[in-house]
């Protein structure tokens, strides 16, 4: 395992399909503890270069699935069904914690952002 600072965007960019690579590694465990380290290094390298402003939890997802170049349905496959998505966008549902976790995890986008009220 060696983990560099991240400086560049290529840099940026091999983090996270590393992260993607060892994402399920379990905790306590040598890929657990580079998952970690990375998800550190990306975040900080985030809120550097693409800093969040945002007014909604909802917004803040809409900008960070345009930032990956996601679709509907790629926060489908990390928040639950489609139809979920659709009622979270149009305001018919609100945020669960386990959702709220799930971005957190997935999308990097801070807890702050998305427990504020909407």
């Amino acid at each position: 395992m060696t983990i560099k600072p991240i400086h560049t965007e290529e840099d940026y960019e091999k983090a996270l399909a590393r992260v993607q690579e060892i994402f399920d590694a379990p905790l306590d465990t040598p890929q657990g503890d580079e998952l970690e380290i990375l998800s550190i290094l990306i975040e900080r390298f985030e809120d550097r270069n693409f800093p969040m402003l945002t007014s909604s939890p909802i917004d803040a997802i809409r900008w960070r699935m345009e930032q990956l170049n996601m679709k509907p349905i790629d926060l489908a496959n990390i928040i639950g069904y489609k139809s979920r998505v659709s009622e979270i966008f149009s305001g018919k549902r609100k945020l669960s914690l386990s959702m709220i976790r799930k971005l957190n995890r997935h999308l990097h986008i801070p807890m702050d952002l998305l427990v504020q009220e909407y």
